[in-house]
C-alpha cells in the first residue's frame, strides 16, 4: 500500500507546477488527502487538504495561489501551485487516510515526498 508523489522540480518565482499523489492499486480508495511540506530545519507542515466530500482547507501562506483536487476513478490527488514563491521550495508529501482494497482496513499513508525548488 503506497502512494507515490511526484511532478516537483526547479521553478523561477511566478511560476506554476502540479503535484500528483497517486495511490497504489492494492488501495481501494483514499478519503482525506493531505499535502504537507517541509523546508530544511522546519517542521511538516499543513499546505492543504481535501476531504472525500471535496472539502478543502487551505494553509493562509498559499491561499488563492494553490489549489487541491481529486480524481476519484484514479485514486489521485493533485496540487495546483501557481505564482510559487522562493519561500515554497520544500519537500512535499501526500498524506491519506486509505481503505486496503483485500482487508478492508482504513490506513494512514504517507507518500516518499517530492522537492520543490523555487528560484528568485
Amino acid at each position: 500500500v503506497q502512494l507515490q508523489a511526484s511532478g516537483g522540480g526547479l521553478v523561477q518565482a511566478g511560476g506554476s507546477l502540479r503535484l500528483s499523489c497517486a495511490a497504489s492499486r492494492s488501495v481501494f480508495r483514499i478519503s482525506t488527502v493531505g499535502w504537507y511540506r517541509q523546508a530544511p530545519g522546519n517542521e511538516r507542515d499543513l499546505v492543504a487538504l481535501i476531504s472525500s466530500g471535496d472539502s478543502t482547507n487551505y494553509a493562509d501562506s498559499v491561499k488563492g495561489r494553490f489549489t487541491i483536487s481529486r480524481d476519484n476513478a484514479a485514486n489521485t490527488v493533485y496540487l495546483q501551485m501557481n505564482n510559487l514563491k522562493p519561500e515554497d521550495t520544500a519537500v512535499y508529501y501526500c498524506n491519506a487516510e486509505a481503505v486496503h482494497r483485500f482487508s478492508s482496513q482504513t490506513i494512514n499513508i504517507w507518500g516518499q515526498g517530492t522537492e520543490v525548488t523555487v528560484s528568485s
